[in-house]
């Protein structure tokens, strides 16, 4: 039973070390569009969150307060362009 065990553990643990093949050029580029649209749409979130925060803290302002922080507008998303090679 321990023969057994141990060699399914070897098994496992080669399998878990194989390296994955590098991924082809269309294939980065469609990541890094991923990650630019994911980047945008996080930076959007926070600009949508400032933009709410600024509306509430207007509302409960004190006389004397300073103005709340003005918020970065991100703008439209904009496609990075693929790298030079």
């Amino acid at each position: 039973m321990k023969k057994i065990t141990v060699l399914l553990m070897t098994l496992v643990s080669s399998v878990a070390f194989a390296k994955l093949p590098a991924p082809s050029p269309e294939a980065a580029a469609a990541a890094a569009l991923t990650k630019a649209k994911a980047d945008h749409a996080g930076k959007v979130g926070g600009y949508q969150l400032c933009m709410s925060q600024n509306d509430l803290a207007s509302k409960y302002k004190k006389a004397g307060t300073p103005a709340p922080a003005a918020c970065a507008n991100p703008g439209p998303f904009v496609a990075p362009e693929p790298a030079a090679k």
